[in-house]
């Protein structure tokens, strides 16, 4: 089982043989270390949880809770995300062993999860693609939602497309190829976009073929 936790470095572009340009989004890959192993017995599920970065002044809890994975000079890890394991995944895998870049291969198929750009309260044009009432014939409903329901049930249903919060949701990009993976520098290079701003925490997992 192949996974990260990594942070978004920005855009760019990569040539083939042919000369043509292909669109690739660079993530930090810097060293995960894993912080516990759920099973089923005694957690209820199975899962691989990573830790990620450095926080320097832990609370007593979570400093006693990373004790076991004796995690690098620096400190406990900042970032703890928990990835999860198919019966026979993560075997190989104990308490305290560290992944890097190294983990993936240009060519893998992976799946990404961030959390997409922020853009504020945003109306329903912009949010949901809405028409523009007309602005002729006596038409004065512009940028109006129009109709949120009818005198039944008295109620507007959840999930009704209305204006409100428009993105900083989680979302998960599947069907990626790596096209970069740099050990030295720590970086992998994903083909196409990946969701999230600049520095945006992005979890990067294999699907299997």
């Amino acid at each position: 089982m192949k996974a990260l936790i990594t942070r978004k470095l920005g855009m760019t572009s990569i040539l083939d043989e042919k000369g043509a340009a292909t669109p690739v989004t660079l993530l930090s890959a810097s060293s995960n270390v894993v912080t516990q192993i759920k099973n089923a017995d005694t957690d209820g599920y199975r899962a691989l949880q990573l830790g990620f970065e450095a926080n320097k002044r832990p609370a007593k809890p979570q400093a006693g809770h990373f004790k076991a994975s004796n995690p690098p000079v620096g400190g406990s890890p900042k970032i703890v995300r928990e990835f999860r394991i198919a019966e026979g995944d993560g075997l190989s895998l104990k308490v305290g062993d560290q992944l890097a870049a190294d983990s993936f291969s240009v060519g893998d198929v992976v799946k990404v999860t961030g959390i997409s750009k922020g853009k504020g309260f945003a109306g329903t044009i912009k949010r949901h693609n809405f028409h523009r009432g007309r602005k002729t014939h006596g038409g004065r409903s512009y940028r109006r939602p129009g109709s949120i329901g009818s005198m039944f049930p008295q109620r507007i249903f959840p999930g009704k497309k209305m204006a409100g919060q428009m993105g900083h949701t989680q979302i998960t990009t599947r069907n990626l190829k790596i096209a970069i993976v740099d050990t030295d520098l720590n970086v992998i290079g994903v083909k196409g976009a990946v969701p999230g701003p600049r520095k945006g925490v992005v979890l990067l997992r294999g699907v299997e073929k």
